[in-house]
């Protein structure tokens, strides 16, 4: 006979896994979308660079056998390294640097393996192959998923496809977060927040009221109620070591993400590992290092940058000297002292943008300074010329520096270059700016220039120090064309 036991009193399942609320389907809904465009984008980059390139072939002379197969194996590659280095991850979307740079690593592995198989096997017509679709395809792939980018941040500014965020925590690190996702273009749009305590009057920031909903033990409830899909966690209350790991199991169908954000990542963000010991989640932070192979490489890109610049400079640098000299009498070229880095003198060399008693006069206006901190700065400094103020909206006038990048003073990336006067006044803290070179450009450059705080603009900087790599830097070349083109925060 068989017999069936433990079976008594159990009346059916007692436990249901947790179903997507409907303010999360939405968000997968559109992230698939999103997804789906990519891949479709993906696609044509690819099969149009390598269709060209067959084409190039043909053209100089029979397509061979191998190089139909070289080809078959070089688009099944890449499309597929695409997805499995997660170059199309909702995280990595819409702002940043790690989408690029998982579309390049993607990009040189589909190649080695095409290159060395075909160096193994003997196929022949390979290298035109390589060395013709390499290049379109990289720059078409990035400048298809630039496209898609500034397509979703547009989308983001109108309210759609945009994080609704909840931030939790205490009042002043709310109130940190919301400033900083404000400021920043990582399409996270606050709606509410969450207080610790018996707070409960609303958040002003930036001009804007933010409401405050329910408890700390009512996270998961109120973001279900105000539609949230993204939980920011601004701090946590103290004595509650399980307080993360109990919110993410209540958010469980209501929330897409749980961002746990700490002032620490302010600087040393992209240095953070996740890395578990035994079971103990450890985060692991890498100490920065200020010399090495990648600043040899960062110098060689200086070096190419200022190459192409003084090329392009050396032509309109006589037009621009002739409206100088009809503007104001004085020299052409203005050079100042600038501190570099580990507090070195060198000459910064600009195109003069003042009168030739700028610096005499300077006393006189100290007491209507506009800049921040230790800087001065006016709107509408009388010592400015008319040909002076047209150069500085669209940053002519930084040109020379180009000299300085070449020489080795300077960098094409960096911290501003600070006067010799700043310096004196620096702390501790804002002392580690030169520890790199200063920039021509750089993350104030991009984010606002002279209308940054002081705090703010040292904020930037200490994080560039210590957070560079090669892939930011091209990332800020970019944007500061932009911003030339804007003409925010020049005068």
């Amino acid at each position: 006979m068989l017999v069936e036991a433990g079976l008594d009193g159990f009346a059916g399942t007692i436990a249901h896994s947790p179903r997507r609320s409907p303010t999360l389907e939405r968000r997968r809904r559109w992230e698939r979308r999103f997804r789906w465009c990519l891949r479709l984008s993906d696609a044509a980059v690819i099969l149009v660079s390598v269709g060209l390139s067959l084409l190039l072939q043909r053209v100089l002379g029979e397509v061979q056998t191998t190089a139909w197969i070289a080809s078959a194996m070089l688009v099944t590659l890449w499309y597929l390294l695409l997805a499995g280095v997660r170059s199309r991850e909702s995280q990595c979307l819409g702002s940043g640097t790690a989408e690029y740079q998982r579309v390049v690593n993607a990009t040189w592995l589909s190649f080695g393996i095409t290159a060395i198989c075909a160096l193994a096997f003997n196929w022949s017509g390979e290298r035109v192959l390589l060395f013709s679709a390499l290049p379109g395809g990289v720059i078409g792939l990035l400048l298809s998923r630039w496209l898609w980018r500034r397509w979703l941040q547009r989308q983001r500014a109108a309210g759609h496809y945009a994080l609704r965020t909840l931030v939790v925590g205490e009042r002043l690190d709310v109130e940190y977060v919301i400033r900083t996702l404000r400021a920043g273009d990582q399409g996270f749009h606050v709606i509410g927040a969450t207080l610790f305590g018996a707070d409960r009057a609303p958040l002003t920031v930036g001009g804007r009221r933010y409401p405050v909903h329910g408890s700390i033990d009512q996270v998961a409830a109120v973001a279900s109620r105000i539609g949230a899909d993204t939980i920011v966690v601004a701090s946590r209350p103290e004595h509650d070591p399980t307080f993360v790991r109990e919110l993410s199991w209540k958010l469980e169908g209501t929330a897409a993400n749980l961002v746990l954000s700490n002032q620490l990542t302010d600087v040393v963000g992209p240095r953070i590992s996740f890395r578990p010991v035994e079971g103990l989640p450890m985060l692991q932070i890498s100490i920065p290092s200020y010399e090495g192979g990648y600043h040899l490489l960062k110098r060689g890109l200086d070096i190419c940058v200022a190459v192409l610049a003084l090329a392009f400079i050396a032509v309109i640098t006589p037009v621009l000297a002739l409206a100088i000299k009809l503007d104001s009498p004085g020299a052409v070229f203005f050079a100042q002292w600038r501190v570099g880095r580990d507090g070195r003198l060198f000459k910064m060399y600009k195109f003069r943008t003042m009168v030739v008693e700028a610096e005499e006069r300077l006393v006189s206006l100290l007491d209507r300074n506009e800049g921040a901190g230790v800087l001065f700065k006016m709107r509408n400094d009388p010592r400015v010329t008319r040909v002076g103020r047209v150069l500085r909206k669209i940053s002519l006038d930084e040109l020379p520096q180009f000299w300085n990048v070449l020489r080795g003073d300077m960098s094409v990336v960096g911290p501003r270059p600070p006067l010799p006067g700043e310096v004196t006044a620096y702390d501790g803290t804002v002392v580690r700016r030169l520890y790199v070179k200063p920039g021509i450009t750089g993350p104030w450059q991009v984010s606002g220039r002279s209308d940054l705080s002081w705090d703010e603009s040292v904020r930037l900087d200490l994080s560039y120090v210590e957070n560079w790599s090669v892939m930011n830097d091209l990332q800020i070349m970019w944007r500061t064309a932009r911003v030339m083109v804007q003409r925010e925060g020049a005068y």
